[in-house]
C-alpha cells in the first residue's frame, strides 16, 4: 500500500458518497437538512467571531466573565477597572457595561485602557522572570548532562584505544555527546519549555514600549477570535481526546504495548495493515503524550468549529494513514504517536484558512505557519528519535485534503455540512473508534 493508494482511496470514497447524496437529496425531507450554515445576524458581512452577538448577552450593570464561564459582578466602572488592573493570572476574559448589549473584550472598552496597560506591565514582568528561571534550570541540567557524556565518552575512548592523544579522545567524547539520546531529549525540552517561552516573553515585554490605545485596537481581531474560540464547544474533539486517554491507560498497564499495536515496520509489511491505524493511539512517553494532547485540543477545536465536525475524523484518519505510510518507506524504527494525524490537521487548517481569507484573522493564520516551523526545528534537533517522515507525510496529506475538498471562498461564513460530509465523517469516526478499541484488544491479548 502506497501514499498514492491512500490518496486515490479517499478521493474514490468521497466521489462515491457525493454521488449517493445526489439521490438522497432528492427527498424533500432530507433536502431541508442537507446543509448547515451560520445563522443570519445583523452583521452578515463579518465572520461569526467578529459579530455584535458573538459573545453572550450582557447582564445589567458592570461585571466580567472568567475563562471557565463564571460571571462576576462589579459595582461600577472603577471597580471593574480595578479588577482588570489587579487581575493576577489573566482571569478576565470578557467584560460587560451598560452601554453594550453583549459582553466585550476589555480592549474594546475605552475606560479600561489604563488598567490594561498596568496589568500587561505586571504580567510580562512576571512572565520574563519565570521563564528566565526555567531557562537557567534547564540549561544547568543540559550542561551537566553534556559534561557527563563528554567525560565518560573521553574516558571510554582513552581506555579503548589507549594511544591517539588527547585530541582523539576528545573527538570520541564529542561523538558520544552527539549520539546520546538523553542529551537530545533534554535539548528538546530546553528548546520547547525553556528557550521558546523565554523568547516569546521577552518579545511581549519589549512590545510594551509601543503600547497605546491604537495598538490595543489593532489586537482586537485576533483577541476576539481566540476568546470566541475558547468559549466554543467541540464535542468530537473531546471524544478523540478520551479515546487517546483510554488507549494511553491501556498502554501503561501493558508490558509490551508498542510491539502489540505500534507501527512495527516488518510486521506491517508482512500483512498487519491494521498497525497503520492503531499506532497513532500509542505514545513513546508521557511528554510525547501530553504535547500531542495539547495540540489535539487546540487544533481539533479550531478545525471542528470552523470547518465543521465531519472533517475532523476524515482529515485525522487520512493524514495518519499517509504519515504512517511515509514512515514505513523512510524510517526503519518502530513508530507510535498521533503526530501524523495532528500534522494533518495543521496542514489542513493552513490551506483551509487561506482559502477562506475572510473567516480567520491573518495574524491567527500566521501562528499556524509558525507551528510548522517550530515542528520542523524540533524534528531537526530530535531527528534520532522523532519520525519526521510521518510529520511531513501527515502535513502534506492534510494540505492536499483541504485543497481538494474546499474551493476558494470570499464569504465570511463557515462552510455548511452536507449529506456527503455527514456520511463520510461518520464512517471515518467509526473507523477511528474501531482502531482505538482494536489497539486495546491487541495490547490485552
Amino acid at each position: 500500500m502506497t501514499v498514492v493508494f491512500w490518496l486515490e482511496a479517499v478521493i474514490s470514497v468521497w466521489a462515491s458518497v457525493s454521488a449517493a447524496s445526489v439521490f438522497l437529496e432528492k427527498s424533500p425531507a432530507l433536502r431541508r437538512f442537507s446543509t448547515v450554515i451560520d445563522a443570519p445576524t445583523t452583521s452578515p458581512t463579518a465572520p461569526v467571531w467578529a459579530r455584535d452577538d458573538a459573545f453572550p448577552p450582557a447582564p445589567a450593570g458592570f461585571g466580567w466573565l472568567d475563562a471557565k464561564g463564571r460571571r462576576h459582578s462589579s459595582e461600577s466602572l472603577d471597580a471593574l477597572s480595578a479588577q482588570v488592573r489587579d487581575d493576577p493570572n489573566g482571569a478576565v476574559l470578557l467584560v460587560w457595561t451598560p452601554e453594550f448589549p453583549a459582553m466585550r473584550l476589555p480592549e474594546e472598552v475605552g475606560g479600561l485602557a489604563a488598567a490594561l496597560a498596568i496589568a500587561r506591565e505586571r504580567w510580562t514582568g512576571e512572565e520574563v522572570a519565570a521563564t528566565t528561571s526555567r531557562v537557567r534550570w534547564l540549561a544547568a541540567i543540559l550542561g551537566g548532562l553534556v559534561g557527563w557524556q563528554l567525560v565518560m565518552g573521553t574516558l571510554a575512548a582513552a581506555h579503548r584505544i589507549g594511544g591517539g592523544g588527547l585530541a582523539g579522545w576528545l573527538r570520541a567524547g564529542l561523538v558520544a555527546v552527539r549520539d546520546s539520546a538523553p542529551v537530545g531529549m533534554v535539548l528538546l525540552l530546553f528548546v520547547i519549555f525553556g528557550f521558546i517561552p523565554w523568547y516569546q516573553a521577552r518579545k511581549r515585554r519589549s512590545e510594551l514600549g509601543r503600547w497605546s490605545e491604537e495598538s490595543a485596537a489593532a489586537l482586537v481581531p485576533v483577541l476576539r477570535f481566540e476568546s470566541w474560540l475558547m468559549l466554543q464547544r467541540a464535542p468530537l474533539t473531546r471524544v478523540l481526546l478520551c479515546l487517546m486517554a483510554v488507549v494511553g491507560l491501556a498502554q501503561v498497564l501493558t508490558p509490551q504495548p508498542v510491539a502489540a499495536a505500534g507501527l512495527v515496520k516488518a510486521a506491517y509489511l508482512h500483512g498487519e495493515w491494521w498497525r497503520l491505524f492503531t499506532a497513532p493511539f500509542l505514545h513513546g512517553n508521557i511528554v510525547h503524550f501530553l504535547m500531542n494532547m495539547a495540540a489535539l485540543v487546540y487544533l481539533g477545536k479550531r478545525l471542528e468549529v470552523f470547518a465543521r465536525w465531519p472533517h475532523l475524523p476524515l482529515v485525522f484518519l487520512f493524514a495518519a494513514a499517509v504519515g504512517g505510510e511515509a514512515s514505513v518507506r523512510f524510517v526503519a524504527a518502530t513508530s507510535v504517536g498521533a503526530s501524523g494525524g495532528l500534522m494533518g490537521w495543521l496542514g489542513f487548517l493552513i490551506v483551509f484558512e487561506s482559502l477562506h481569507g475572510k473567516l480567520i484573522p491573518r495574524s491567527a493564520r500566521r501562528r499556524l505557519v509558525a507551528g510548522v516551523l517550530l515542528t520542523g526545528l524540533i524534528g531537526l534537533l530530535g531527528y534520532r528519535f522523532i519520525d519526521n517522515a510521518a510529520h511531513l507525510g501527515g502535513l502534506l496529506a492534510g494540505m492536499a485534503y483541504a485543497g481538494i475538498v474546499f474551493p476558494k471562498s470570499t464569504s465570511p461564513n463557515r462552510p455548511g455540512i452536507t449529506v456527503p460530509d455527514l456520511m463520510a465523517g461518520s464512517a471515518a469516526l467509526a473507523v477511528i473508534v474501531a482502531a482505538a478499541a482494536y489497539a486495546v484488544l491487541r495490547m490485552a491479548a
